[in-house]
């Protein structure tokens, strides 16, 4: 599946419903939280003053950058967290996996009030997490939520619409 293709043909309206979808504020905390500690991990790694007896070795200073990167590499694991809609499915990356579905495999796009964010209902019965729409975003969520809903219903049209 391309990332985010719009139909061929497709209006401005439509043009917009297969923008990528993506968490706001998972996503700035995340950038903002990673850098943070990178800069604290750096000024420790590097800004501790000697004292007498104390002084960081070279591994030391390395543990520390390392640890920078570790935990920096888990938060962009969260500030990269999407769903990307084109014209034969939709692409959903969460923390670890990322799964490319038919709009036909979507049966229900559901958020009910104590979800933190959108699940789908999927022909095979099982269900998915597309964390890029959360509701921590708020009243964005929710408008998140209900144009991946239109955006289902319209791939899954069909002559009879039953």
């Amino acid at each position: 599946m391309s990332g985010g293709q719009v139909p061929a043909g497709a209006d401005g309206r439509e043009a917009r419903l297969h923008l990528p979808f993506r968490s706001v504020r998972g996503r700035r905390v995340a950038t903002t939280v990673a850098i943070a500690q990178g800069l604290v991990f750096a000024l420790l790694a590097f800004g501790l003053p000697s004292r007498e007896g104390f002084q960081l070795a070279w591994y030391d200073r390395v543990g520390f950058l390392a640890v920078a990167a570790a935990v920096g590499w888990v938060l962009s694991r969260f500030a990269l967290v999407a769903a990307v809609p084109a014209q034969g499915g939709l692409a959903v990356r969460n923390l670890t996996t990322r799964r490319d579905l038919e709009w036909a495999q979507v049966v229900d796009v559901r958020f009910g009030d104590g979800d933190p964010w959108v699940t789908l209902d999927l022909s095979d019965g099982d269900t998915l997490a597309v964390m890029a729409i959360q509701r921590a975003d708020g009243a964005h969520g929710r408008a998140e939520a209900s144009r991946l809903a239109t955006l289902v219903a319209l791939h899954s049209r069909t002559e009879r619409d039953d």
